[in-house]
């Protein structure tokens, strides 16, 4: 076998002094056993295709291999999207929850008004509650009928500001077909139709949509966020109610949240600080609503839709969008962009002021809100 070695003075490569590569037939013959001890090792030489005398690459210096990037972009991917399915299908399945009411008065009605007007009501409905848990939120029985409407308000969006307006719930109206009483006997008369029908003609506001929580709607909602932020002016205890609560601000559960948005045997104003605490708790509960939070733990974001939709009632025509569209405006109107207050109120006994009152209407039914200034004052007495 002839010798392949390359041209040149290539010796030190296989270990030859100057001796050995004088006489290369002793060299070729001998054995790699009998070469002398002092020859080098083979030096380390670049791969094949690589250039420079570096050392090799570790296993941990060499570079991603383009199908693990693409792994990792596939699941990655995958997470995205069924976050994003997640995202919908939590209120598709809250959605199916709701239940639904005839709220359309029909007959003679206001004519369509520029932005939307949603009437907001406040029920003792039990619904989604167990006897045990009535009787720990010290709400009582069901006692049959329709119940009463503890909280009403209007929701007016549109071109200008949105406002949040309180209708004390004894106030003295004319409701139709039972002479001048107390508004919230109208919901105990005919529903939400009536309740509809009196506020439409008392006001002059047409009325688009109807949202009706229940009191387990609050609590499970309030309990969901991990508790809302009241803020009493003195310390409060109300067998009624139920509530228990010391001076100053505070977190507050569900439980601690419906009480204190029912109470008003603790004040001399009775209702028009009734209304006011009920604001506060619904301000409060925009606010932590609204926080990305809710959003980003699925535990949260589930129970809050579970929470409200299921004592959540709506007219049959209040479609998604517009739900959405109204817990907006709700969230806008507490969170200082917009503007919440009581109706015009002439005295503490919640008679309507014939003056202020019926402009404040005006101006909502126009949607011409930027335009309310002083009208809107949180007990709605005047300034």
């Amino acid at each position: 076998m002839s010798d392949q070695r390359p041209q040149g003075n290539y010796g030190w490569l296989y270990g030859e002094d100057e001796t050995t590569r004088a006489t290369p037939s002793t060299s070729a013959s001998a054995r790699p056993s009998e070469r002398p001890s002092s020859q080098l090792p083979p030096p380390d030489l670049p791969p094949p295709g690589r250039r420079g005398g570096g050392p090799a690459p570790t296993s941990g210096d060499e570079p991603p291999r383009p199908k693990k990037r693409r792994t990792k972009r596939r699941v990655a991917g995958i997470l995205v999207l069924a976050w994003i399915v997640f995202l919908v299908a939590v209120p598709v399945w809250a959605w199916g929850k709701i239940e639904k009411v005839d709220a359309d008065p029909g007959g003679d009605r206001p004519a369509e008004q520029p932005g939307t007007t949603y009437l907001m009501v406040g029920s003792d409905s039990r619904r989604g509650l167990t006897k045990a848990e009535q009787k720990e939120l010290s709400t009582g029985g069901d006692g049959g009928g329709r119940g009463r409407t503890d909280t009403i308000m209007l929701l007016h969006t549109g071109a200008g500001p949105d406002v949040l307006m309180s209708i004390p719930r004894d106030s003295l109206v004319q409701i139709p077909g039972y002479g001048r009483t107390k508004i919230n006997a109208a919901y105990a008369y005919g529903g939400p139709k009536l309740l509809v029908k009196t506020i439409e003609d008392n006001t002059g506001i047409r009325v688009d949509d109807y949202v009706e929580v229940g009191f387990g709607g609050l609590v499970k909602v309030v309990d969901s966020l991990g508790g809302v932020e009241i803020c009493p002016t003195k310390d409060i205890k109300d067998k009624d109610s139920g509530l228990d609560v010391k001076k100053g601000c505070q977190t507050a559960d569900g439980r601690t949240a419906l009480a204190y948005s029912r109470n008003r045997h603790s004040y001399a104003t009775q209702d028009i600080q009734r209304v006011q605490s009920q604001r506060e708790v619904l301000g409060s509960i925009a606010g932590e609503a609204k926080s990305p939070w809710t959003v980003l733990n699925p535990l949260r974001y589930a129970k809050v839709a579970s929470g409200a939709s299921g004592s959540l009632t709506i007219g049959e025509d209040v479609g998604p969008i517009s739900l959405g569209r109204f817990a907006l405006a709700l969230s806008s109107s507490m969170g200082g962009k917009g503007l919440n207050c009581t109706v015009p109120l002439r005295d503490f006994a919640v008679t309507w002021d014939p003056q202020r009152a019926p402009k404040m209407f005006d101006l909502i039914a126009k949607d011409q809100s930027d335009q309310i200034g002083s009208l809107c004052t949180k007990d709605g007495l005047p300034k």
